[in-house]
């Protein structure tokens, strides 16, 4: 008896090691390029350029706010959820449906009807997003010249309109049944237009020339 229990002790600890992986996985998420990037080069380079002393001074990205308005889903609201749907592919995140706060007769909007969805990005997910939208979205939208330099907003946020979400390569053009606008609100933690302006140019964004 007390052999055949040793036999089985060993038939399972060997079991237990043919189970166990040769090497360990590792869970840790890369850190996007663009955040190495700011970290390693823009935020020197601006504390040089600022003249600045304290690090955390340093002027950089706090969120990214994507809103896509659709009008027509007052009067027909399942046009929203292909919109939903479309947004969480380009953001990677499940979007929130906006309501709108009060009722307008001249549009027959009533309030609390859902008229659109909004998707707010912050760390990782934020460095992403502005990484394919410097390199990979804009340079899809035709004739492309540069991004207006006088769309912000008085307090370092800028704002960039997109006319429709097919320049994004997540979205496929053959289940798309109509083009859709959004809004691209990059909000910065600059005191002036002037620092965010600098911060925005030295993470890639291609501003037109003046």
């Amino acid at each position: 008896m007390a052999k055949d229990k040793e036999k089985k002790d060993k038939q399972g600890d060997k079991q237990q090691e043919a189970k166990a992986p040769a090497v360990a996985r590792h869970s840790a998420k890369e850190t996007p390029r663009l955040k190495s990037r700011f970290k390693s080069e823009v935020a020197p380079a601006l504390m040089k350029e600022f003249e600045l002393k304290n690090p955390m001074a340093v002027p950089h990205v706090h969120k990214i706010v994507v809103n896509m308005g659709i009008g027509e889903a007052t009067q027909n609201a399942k046009i929203l959820d292909p919109a939903i749907n479309e947004l969480g592919q380009i953001t990677g995140q499940k979007p929130v449906t906006t309501r709108a706060k009060k009722s307008i007769a001249a549009f027959k909007v009533r309030e609390g009807q859902a008229i659109g969805a909004m998707v707010t990005l912050r760390g990782d997910r934020m460095y992403e997003f502005l990484d394919r939208l410097v390199n990979v979205v804009l340079p899809r939208v035709r004739d492309f010249k540069g991004v207006s330099t006088k769309s912000f907003d008085g307090r370092g946020n800028y704002t960039l309109g997109l006319h429709d979400q097919l320049i994004f390569p997540e979205i496929d053009y053959s289940r798309v049944d109509k083009t859709k606008g959004m809004n691209v609100t990059i909000v910065t933690t600059a005191q002036t237009d002037d620092q965010a302006r600098v911060l925005l140019k030295h993470l890639g964004m291609p501003f037109r020339a003046q």
